[in-house]
């Protein structure tokens, strides 16, 4: 067992696959502050619960007093990582990139820390030194220390193949252009260490051997498991969507329900990769059996949400008010559904918060003050979500 305090307790923890050389990498811990990164691509405008063991990953650094570095893909995006995708990625414009990297900004915000402090997380943008490459001087300088048959070797490589899907020539650079990063990063800021998902492990450790060949220094990679819950399921996505990170695309509430709704088996894995909770308190928490176990899995959604949302988080179920569906039949205008609701005390004061753009419906911006909501814009089962600027919430439900 490590004796490092990040490498032992995300052991421990249950954030470690992989690692190029654990009792290297543990020294080196030991020995001072040492900077570790994660890459994330500007693919979307937030990242969702299937990123969050990452972003964990780099607050669990930070807590251990060493030193987490961002770094957006602001090149790479523009490439695509092939690592475990049956399909080329669609190519984004650099206008998209751009806002897309804003977006995902706002996930790392509530937990790592941002400054220039010996421990503080630096966010960094790989187009800073890719969009400036020479493609020739990369062959000549880079390519020289990859061989295509260790390309190859690689899952995010062979799986594609094994599956006879294409890979494009763009795609297949990305390994190298990953590699590049580490020794960037390596040179500009004494980063020693790459972390990723178990995707990751051959374009991880092709950067190991890159700066190893090139620079003569030893780095280190490491990976995180698969997360996948007890019955198997992918996490970050389910039957209604991904669980994003950020409330205007999915509420502290849903948040909170989707952990509160984990499977038994799940609580305590959990609670240890998605918590600050200290190590013994979850040992005694996954335990409990029954009608406790349900307070365990509360605790795990409010601690979770907190970390997301803040303190504040508005995590109790929004008021649910019942209207007859036959009055949907001929339609309802949706500042009438305002009044009926009690979010507004009149018609012209729901018009008003519409033109505003204060009001929302199921979490998006009512943009027409003329909207009429019909029987076919009511939900099979569940209930419409009608919200009046961010504090007040009320479920509407057709009876």
């Amino acid at each position: 067992m490590p004796t490092s305090d990040f490498l032992h307790e995300a052991t421990e923890r249950g954030f470690v696959f992989q690692c190029t050389d654990t009792e290297g990498l543990d020294a080196a811990l030991r020995a001072g502050i040492i900077a570790g990164y994660i890459g994330f691509d500007c693919t979307a405008d937030s990242l969702h619960v299937g990123s969050l063991v990452q972003i964990m990953l780099l607050r669990l650094m930070q807590r251990c007093g060493h030193r987490p570095v961002v770094l957006m893909g602001g090149g790479t995006t523009r490439i695509g990582d092939p690592s475990g995708k049956d399909e080329s990625r669609q190519l984004l414009s650099d206008e998209q990139i751009q806002a897309n990297k804003q977006g995902i900004l706002r996930c790392f915000k509530p937990f790592v820390r941002f400054g220039d402090g010996p421990t503080d997380a630096p966010l960094v943008d790989n187009a800073e030194w890719l969009d400036a490459l020479g493609y020739i001087p990369l062959l000549r300088e880079v390519g020289v220390h990859f061989t295509i048959n260790r390309m190859l070797a690689f899952d995010s490589v062979r799986l594609r193949l094994e599956r006879e899907q294409p890979m494009t020539f763009l795609e297949f650079n990305y390994m190298i252009l990953q590699s590049y990063d580490f020794r960037e990063l390596f040179r500009r800021q004494g980063v020693l260490l790459q972390m990723g998902g178990s995707d990751q492990w051959g374009n991880i450790v092709s950067g190991v051997d890159l700066v190893r060949r090139t620079d003569g220094k030893q780095v280190f990679g490491l990976t995180t498991p698969l997360i996948t819950t007890a019955s198997g399921a992918k996490m970050g996505k389910t039957a209604k969507g991904a669980i994003w990170l950020t409330s205007d695309k999915l509420s502290a509430h849903e948040y909170w329900q989707f952990w509160r709704d984990v499977e038994d088996a799940d609580v305590g894995r959990f609670l240890r990769l998605f918590t600050d909770l200290p190590l013994a308190e979850i040992a005694r928490l996954e335990k409990l059996q029954g009608q406790e176990l349900n307070e365990a899995k509360k605790i795990l959604a409010t601690e979770a949400t907190r970390l997301a949302h803040g303190e504040d988080a508005e995590t109790e179920a929004p008021p649910t008010v019942d209207i007859s569906r036959a009055d949907f039949e001929a339609g309802v205008p949706a500042f009438r559904l305002f009044v009926i609701a009690g979010l507004a005390a009149s018609n012209g004061e729901a018009r008003r918060l519409i033109r505003g753009g204060g009001a929302r419906l199921n979490d998006q911006p009512i943009a027409d003050e003329a909207l009429t909501l019909t029987l076919a814009d009511l939900p099979a089962e569940g209930a419409l979500k009608l919200s009046a600027g961010r504090k007040q919430h009320r479920m509407l439900r057709a009876v």
